[in-house]
């Protein structure tokens, strides 16, 4: 049985955040609750934390390729900030003006901010693009967690309070009341971390031995089966963080186990993944608020709905990667 190999999550690391984001659009299309499959659409959500894992791999990397503030803050800046901001004076504009009161903007100060970086997100948790504002605020955080964990190693074992603090955003009072609106964010940050603490295991070339993909696939099982009862018999009477926290062993064992079945995949099969990756960030500011809310109108089913959704969302995300590709063109390096 051959070894399992971190550095296949770099390796491959696009073509599987092209699969987190499929997981994460097909999550989004509506499908009746008493439905076969009802569960396992709902735990696609754990793209967003298998996302959140292959960056904080890939920010390890960015970050010790050229350690300065300056730099990765900018890489950062060109990378996310010219499709956002597109998309949110799409989405925010038109919303100011055609909602009564404004929509997500009860005013104008209020508009330029949720179109600068998602204010609602923060303010009243708008879920529109919530994403975006939550990886925003993780980015500042990078190169401080990095020479932390480098100089002090046993600061590595963060995500763990992490995790506890998701619990009192959850049910201690003062916490809750201050931040509990934001619940989305404060427990998503476990699996970044975790994924920054890989990133040295992928550096370093490090492997499991063989035997490992019993361990990974009894971790997949374990955590999918509570996460399909979560979502078949528990839904609605459990608070999400508790799911998201079963997401953290689900998120790590499908991308190691994806990423070694990926080192024998079919290489047409590799670059539709890649292609979908490279495409992540435009295909999720796209997909949902403009694409996927005028599909659903028709009725056509889940699948047809889907296909449609995803064909169109891609096409559009690579006309919206080119066009910001020319405009970042002229911007300084």
């Amino acid at each position: 049985m051959s070894s399992i190999k971190f550095s296949s999550l770099s390796e491959h690391r696009t073509a599987l955040m092209g699969a987190a984001m499929l997981f994460v659009m097909l999550f989004h299309v509506g499908m009746d609750r008493h439905s076969t499959f009802y569960a396992l659409h709902r735990v696609g959500n754990v793209g967003v934390d298998i996302f959140l894992f292959l960056s904080g791999i890939g920010l390890w990397f960015a970050w010790l390729k050229r350690p300065s503030l300056k730099r990765f803050y900018w890489r950062r800046f060109v990378r996310l900030y010219p499709a956002w901001l597109i998309m949110a004076m799409l989405f925010y504009i038109p919303n100011y003006i055609n909602t009564p009161g404004g929509g997500y903007s009860p005013d104008i100060p209020n508009l330029v901010l949720n179109i600068l970086f998602g204010w609602s997100f923060w303010r009243i948790d708008d879920l529109t693009f919530w994403f975006i504002p939550a990886i925003m605020a993780l980015y500042l955080i990078v190169p401080f967690y990095i020479r932390l964990i480098l100089r002090h190693p046993t600061w590595r074992w963060l995500p763990v309070v992490a995790m506890v603090w998701a619990v009192m955003v959850q049910y201690y009072p003062p916490v809750h009341s201050l931040v509990g609106h934001v619940e989305i964010f404060w427990s998503r940050i476990p699996i970044f971390l975790l994924g920054i603490n890989c990133g040295l295991l992928v550096a370093e070339k490090r492997s499991m031995e063989g035997s490992a993909l019993w361990l990974l696939l009894l971790t997949l099982v374990l955590s999918l089966v509570m996460c399909l009862e979560f979502e078949e018999s528990w839904r609605g009477r459990f608070p999400l963080f508790l799911e998201r926290m079963v997401y953290i062993p689900l998120a790590i064992s499908i991308s190691l186990l994806l990423s070694h079945w990926l080192e024998k995949a079919p290489h047409w099969l590799l670059r539709g993944m890649a292609f979908v990756g490279m495409l992540s960030l435009e295909a999720y500011l796209i997909h949902l608020h403009f694409i996927l809310v005028n599909v659903q109108k028709y009725h056509l089913g889940y699948v047809l709905t889907a296909l449609i959704t995803i064909v169109v969302s891609l096409v559009l995300a690579y006309l919206l990667h080119h066009l910001v590709a020319f405009i970042t063109r002229f911007l300084p390096r």
